[in-house]
């Protein structure tokens, strides 16, 4: 089976603007993929484009393996903006209905779907409630609502808890969740790092239009460690020595940090430290975080 997006050198030029240079990617069907990236990097235009809102100038993007100009491919696509215009004299029952028509959805399948999907997003008590009268979270859950009218195979969710309470983050996590097991793809743009840390499989960094690292969240939860120990008697030939597990080992007075390959390597170092003469007071590893991460990859002249 073809990868839900595929893009190869994918470019856009607005006049003398670069707003996405060779952007090249690939979702596998499925997964939880995120994409992070700096206020202008290009990550709006990106999404614009894989849903045919925008022409690319150059490159080449499929979606299921057809062209992002199929237009069969987006009856198969469900889209949350971040920037959301519903129609807000419309009730949700109503709006939802609106949308499920504009699909072509057989009359027994809305009147299954509609209120469904009205109790999935928390809203079954505002069935007959005008738009106008919804707060933004409430809009945000009403347009994830939308998104999954016609059970789409890929969901591209542009910054969809930006608007809501925990409670309301944590409804979208679990339906991100759900719809990863009913093996929906879900392209997920988010400023929310511990949401996308909690929910991806793996994130996209792009910064000036262009990815510059992938990487699997799990290698975050099994990958390095950095360590801090507290202790007395760090004699420069002890940090030293601790050169067979860390690469940057350093001592200021009695605190000693490190980075480790793996946790695994902990009860060495402490062994090591204990057999060198040296009090350990405390010893507290954390793995790196996606923040940290993100701060590595894309730097820090840019916010989300």
């Amino acid at each position: 089976m073809p990868p839900a997006i595929e893009t190869h050198d994918l470019r856009k030029i607005f006049g003398d603007k670069v707003a996405v240079a060779n952007l090249s990617l690939t979702v596998e069907c499925g997964e939880v993929f995120g994409f992070l990236g700096p206020n202008g990097a290009g990550k709006t235009t990106a999404v614009k484009m894989l849903l045919g809102l925008v022409t690319p100038t150059s490159g080449e993007g499929r979606l299921f393996g057809a062209p992002l100009s199929d237009h069969r491919i987006r009856a198969e696509t469900g889209f949350l903006p971040e920037h959301f215009r519903f129609h807000d004299w419309l009730t949700a029952s109503e709006f939802l209905t609106l949308h499920a028509n504009l699909y072509r959805m057989p009359r027994d399948v809305i009147r299954r779907r509609v209120p469904e999907l009205l109790d999935l997003v928390g809203l079954t008590p505002h069935t007959s409630k005008k738009l106008a009268a919804f707060s933004k979270g409430m809009l945000q859950r009403i347009g994830l609502a939308q998104a999954l009218l016609n059970k789409p195979k890929l969901v591209i969710l542009d910054e969809p808890t930006s608007g809501l309470d925990p409670v309301g983050r944590r409804l979208v996590r679990d339906i991100i969740r759900q719809l990863r097991q009913e093996g929906t793809t879900v392209f997920l743009n988010s400023h929310l790092l511990s949401e996308v840390e909690i929910t991806c499989d793996r994130v996209a960094f792009i910064k000036h239009g262009e990815v510059v690292q992938i990487s699997p969240l799990q290698t975050l939860v099994e990958g390095e460690l950095s360590v801090a120990v507290r202790a007395r008697n760090l004699r420069p030939e002890v940090v030293s020595g601790l050169s067979r597990w860390s690469r940057d080992a350093r001592a200021d007075g009695e605190h000693l940090s490190l980075t480790l390959q793996s946790e695994r390597d902990l009860p060495e170092v402490n062994r090591y430290l204990v057999q060198q003469g040296v009090d350990v007071y405390a010893i507290n590893p954390h793995h790196i975080s996606l923040e940290d991460l993100f701060i590595q990859v894309v730097g820090t002249d840019g916010g989300l």
